[in-house]
């Protein structure tokens, strides 16, 4: 710990709800073990381990514990291309047919009958601002609420379990009809995958390398990879799934893990395994506009643009009014991030222009520009619905806030 809470404008009282929360989630077995983490005023203020990485294996949390972060590889990824715009390699607005042309004359669905997809041609091409605030009109294969995800399934458009390139399975799925029109729509989707890819591209460098040398690397995130080597797998927690009992159920293994060998593929939409204390240099380097212990990735403009709302009013204006177990009304997206607009109506504590995202095991991290704050929170339970538990940690941080 850098601090006592007192230092940094925190309650300790206040403080030791979010162990006592923490504990009360082991013992309803409703969760194998939880990290909780906060910083402020560019202090450690709270770091805490509850339970166990692995039950089978009697491992408990531990401060080097490895989790699968899903989609919070997003953030670095959208940090990634984000280093590219700044070098002048590309416009918000350009269409990304400047790099890929297999996304030229796309189509999009309107409906159909009997198995039957109708479209329409595109509007206008993709832009970079489209992937990186998730209004492209792509879409996800397990989102199952369309005809589109299911050819997505049906022809095999995962970044997480391909044994194809990253080239290959963009160009598949740039073969699919989309579920919107460009621009119209905010839908989650394979987006960021597409931009890890278009990082190699513009750039003439492995995605993977691109985000080791410039990103990972400078920060020193230093168990922050697309796989856990062999020697690190005893830190790689376990994950669950939660059974119609509410008992805890093990769906991947970690000496069994998927993410215990290097793939062809690495997603820059969700691949990466990381800790707790190499996500926070990450939330710190953005809280710090760019820039960590003499280390710059981004300009301070750069941040500004990217942690402001890019779309239409909030989330639910946009087509989702609800994405896993939040409420997006007066949550709008930036540029890789959700951006709080209006916590009243969002009806959750929280700053306007705070920037957030989590991942689909039920990790989260959010950043607060005013308070001068970041959080995360890592446990490994899918689907990440299961439990309320980022609107609950949501609470016990921000109540505890006392200058």
């Amino acid at each position: 710990m850098d601090a006592k809470p007192e230092d940094v404008g925190l309650s300790s009282e206040r403080l030791a709800r979010v162990n006592a929360w923490a504990q009360r989630l082991i013992d309803d077995g409703k969760l194998a073990g939880i990290t909780t983490m906060v910083a402020r005023h560019g202090m450690l203020a709270h770091f805490n381990m509850c339970g166990m990485a692995d039950i089978k294996r009697e491992t408990r949390m531990a401060p080097d514990t490895i989790f699968r972060f899903y989609s919070m590889t997003k953030p670095l990824t959208s940090t990634a291309i984000m280093m590219l715009y700044e070098e002048g390699r590309f416009q918000l607005d350009d269409p990304i047919t400047r790099f890929l042309p297999c996304f030229k004359n796309m189509r999009v669905a309107v409906g159909g009958m009997r198995g039957k997809l109708e479209t329409v041609p595109a509007e206008r091409d993709i832009t970079f601002r489209d992937l990186l605030s998730h209004t492209s009109g792509l879409t996800y294969g397990f989102m199952e609420a369309t005809p589109v995800d299911a050819q997505y399934r049906e022809r095999g458009v995962d970044f997480q379990t391909s044994d194809k390139t990253l080239a290959e399975v963009v160009e598949i799925a740039a073969d699919v009809p989309l579920i919107a029109q460009p621009g119209a729509e905010w839908n989650y989707s394979i987006a960021t995958d597409v931009l890890g890819h278009l990082v190699a591209v513009i750039s003439g460098k492995p995605f993977d390398q691109f985000l080791r040398e410039r990103v990972t690397g400078p920060l020193g995130m230093v168990d922050t990879e697309f796989h856990v080597p062999a020697d690190k797998i005893s830190r790689f927690a376990a994950n669950y799934t939660s059974t119609p009992d509410g008992r805890l159920m093990l769906i991947d293994d970690p000496e069994k893990s998927i993410f215990g060998k290097q793939r062809k593929i690495c997603s820059g939409g969700g691949g990466l395994v990381s800790t707790a204390t190499d996500y926070m240099r990450f939330c710190r380097m953005m809280l710090n506009k760019g820039e960590l212990d003499g280390i710059r990735l981004l300009g301070r403009k750069t941040v500004e643009l990217m942690t402001s709302n890019h779309l239409r009013g909030d989330m639910a204006e946009m087509g989702q009014p609800r994405f896993s177990e939040s409420s997006y009304y007066g949550i709008g997206f930036g540029l890789g991030f959700s951006i709080m607009l209006d916590p009243a109506k969002a009806q959750i504590l929280g700053t306007p222009g705070e920037y957030a995202w989590g991942g689909a095991a039920s990790t989260a991290f959010w950043i607060d520009p005013a308070e001068d704050m970041a959080v995360i929170m890592l446990t490994q339970l899918m689907p990440s619905s299961t439990y309320p538990i980022r609107r609950e940690l949501r609470v016990l941080t921000y109540q505890a806030i006392v200058d």
